[in-house]
């Protein structure tokens, strides 16, 4: 009787691919019990024979590797008769379609957002705003005016038109800049004002910020770049919704002038990343999960305490944009935990 073919390659060369582990050892990794392995491997023949010199069976790290997959692919309800024989990049592949149709349903049956027109002074910066990665993580389509190499020159050619941002990037902020900058976006209508910038003095930022224009000081990732449009675009829609920019929740909370951008994700897709299988044996994927949803969910909290407390809005609000910007970097974090994994590819 032959031995099945394996259905993935190996390459004895890489240390990944040593037998080292036993099969206690593997099932405290993947969390699965030891004869639900021993199942699936008389069955399925998931890792390659046992060499003649060794009384137990060995699994290597890519063995384990593979394994979680399968594991967290059956705990979402696929059949292992149907994946036991798909290499590691097909498993994968179908981990990550899984987790991204999850994350992506509740967006899939709200309304698509009416394009966000935005006047841009910069070449670079018209470049960056063109790329896939920006404009995925934007999750709006960009009616761009521009670009233009001077407030000058924008002004004279969209003066009137009906603009929501005015977009700028510059290498240095000039606190005599400030009022041309306001002078512009007033000519072209435009409801918000970006700046990109490479050097400044703090205090000259902070004029910046008290006058409602938002900095994002450069270099920056195209992640982080679409994260603080994404934010102006929220803020924006937030103001023509209600009206009135003035209650005393909108004021800086305690010397917080940085926007937060929305959640990434939201408990539903948080519930599904908890529940994965991963190669990471002190579950450290779980444990960011676990302090998302309460950083989300104190960051609403604080939000309702500034409404029902308007004696304490300032110290909730605080603590509403603390609580966001925590969320955010554990956000990111996440994403970083499923690069790892081979849940999320690069951009």
């Amino acid at each position: 009787m032959s031995t099945p073919p394996l259905p993935y390659s190996l390459s004895p060369q890489s240390d990944e691919f040593i037998p080292r582990y036993r099969a206690g050892a593997v099932s405290r990794m993947v969390r699965m019990p030891v004869a639900t392995l021993r199942i699936w491997e008389r069955r399925f023949h998931l890792t390659p024979p046992t060499p003649a010199l060794s009384s137990h069976r060995l699994y290597s790290a890519a063995d384990v590797k593979r394994i979680a997959l399968l594991k967290q692919l059956t705990d979402m309800g696929h059949a292992i008769s149907t994946i036991a024989a798909l290499g590691i990049g097909e498993l994968r592949q179908v981990a990550a379609t899984h987790v991204s149709t999850v994350a992506g349903s509740d967006q899939s049956l709200s309304p698509r957002p009416a394009p966000w027109r935005v006047v841009v002074v910069g070449d670079g910066l018209a470049h960056r705003l063109q790329r896939p990665s920006v404009a995925r993580r934007l999750g709006r389509s960009l009616h761009m005016g521009g670009p233009f190499e001077s407030l000058k020159q924008a002004v004279e050619t969209l003066a009137g038109e009906a603009i929501d941002a005015l977009l700028v990037q510059v290498s240095g902020l000039h606190e005599g800049s400030l009022a041309e900058l306001q002078a512009a976006a007033n000519a072209l209508g435009a409801r918000q004002i970006g700046v990109l910038y490479s050097f400044s003095a703090e205090l000259v930022c902070k004029a910046y910020s008290v006058a409602d224009v938002a900095l994002l000081h450069e270099p920056q990732t195209d992640l982080a770049l679409a994260d603080w449009l994404h934010g102006l675009g929220v803020d924006l829609a937030k103001e023509q919704t209600s009206g009135s920019a003035t209650s005393p929740v909108a004021a800086e909370p305690m010397g917080a002038t940085s926007k937060v951008p929305p959640r990434r994700y939201d408990d539903a897709a948080l519930a599904e990343f908890a529940g994965l299988s991963t190669t990471i044996s002190c579950e450290c994927p779980h444990h960011v999960v676990d302090l998302l949803m309460r950083l989300s969910h104190f960051e609403a909290y604080s939000a309702t305490c500034a409404q029902l407390s308007p004696a304490e809005a300032a110290l909730h609000a605080y603590l509403q944009h603390t609580a966001g910007s925590a969320r955010h970097m554990f956000e990111t974090a996440l994403e970083r935990l499923a690069v790892h994994e081979g849940l999320m590819r690069t951009t």
